[in-house]
């Protein structure tokens, strides 16, 4: 099984857009197995194929920590067909990409507060009017939550001339990351799709919810949509990356629960 997956992990396994482009080029391969189960294993629940357990493309069984989550993962592989399709199992993916990085959940965390530095939410539009208060319409409140319940308090900037955020700010928000490995693989998975570490962390700890955060992180693209029509390239992009969105909603809202 695991070879299904070695095109999917890609060089950084947390990458979802890296995931989607090495599988488009993997070819398929026939379902040989007849069902998806989980059962109670060390640590958590594993995800097992006709008895047996899956495995990350390394080799690591993949472990869930709850059994929501291993339920919804068994869902994927017993929704497939004759063959297999890796790019129709969002948190499969996730859950190889998780077992690849569980020991190295700090450098995972790391990688997430880089984003603290160049921040979506930092950068504005100058003009015209109407752009620059709908970001501030979607993006102020976010900042208020970082700086009011988090001490974070970062600096904003016109245009694309980088800012240096104070150390103080990006220390204050990267000490309330969670430490579990599958909350730090869906945070860092959010951030890297929004472009917001900090959008990620308000999700994360319930300050929004995932609808508002999907439109924050797009006000700048819908804007362009309204002023000049869709672009198909562009929309069929969003909606590849909107999937694993999802999955990673889908495991910080099991981790909740």
């Amino acid at each position: 099984m695991r070879e299904l997956f070695d095109d999917v992990a890609g060089h950084s396994p947390l990458d979802p857009q890296e995931s989607v482009r090495r599988a488009t080029r993997a070819p398929r391969r026939k379902r040989f197995y007849k069902e998806a189960g989980t059962a109670e294993t060390e640590g958590g629940f594993a995800v097992t194929l006709d008895g047996k357990p899956i495995r990350t493309p390394s080799g690591r069984q993949v472990v869930a920590p709850n059994g929501a989550i291993a339920e919804q993962i068994a869902a994927e592989w017993n929704a497939q067909g004759e063959t297999i399709d890796p790019l129709t199992m969002p948190l499969t993916r996730f859950a190889n990409s998780v077992g690849e990085v569980a020991d190295r959940v700090d450098a995972v965390a790391d990688d997430v507060a880089k984003y603290l530095g160049t921040d979506l939410l930092f950068y504005r539009a100058g003009h015209p009017e109407a752009l620059v208060a709908r970001e501030a319409a979607y993006w102020d409140p976010v900042l208020a939550w970082a700086a009011n319940r988090l001490g974070a308090h970062f600096i904003l900037s016109e245009g694309i001339v980088h800012v240096t955020q104070p150390e103080q700010a990006i220390q204050a928000a990267r000490a309330v990351f969670p430490s579990d490995p599958w909350s730090v693989a869906a945070l860092h998975v959010v951030t890297t799709l929004t472009g917001s570490a900090l959008l990620a962390l308000a999700l994360q700890r319930g300050a929004m919810d995932s609808d508002e955060v999907w439109a924050a992180a797009h006000v700048d693209d819908d804007w362009n949509v309204e002023k000049w029509g869709v672009d198909e390239e562009v929309a069929a992009r969003r909606a590849a990356r909107f999937i694993d969105f999802r999955a990673a909603v889908t495991i910080l809202d099991a981790l909740k629960a």
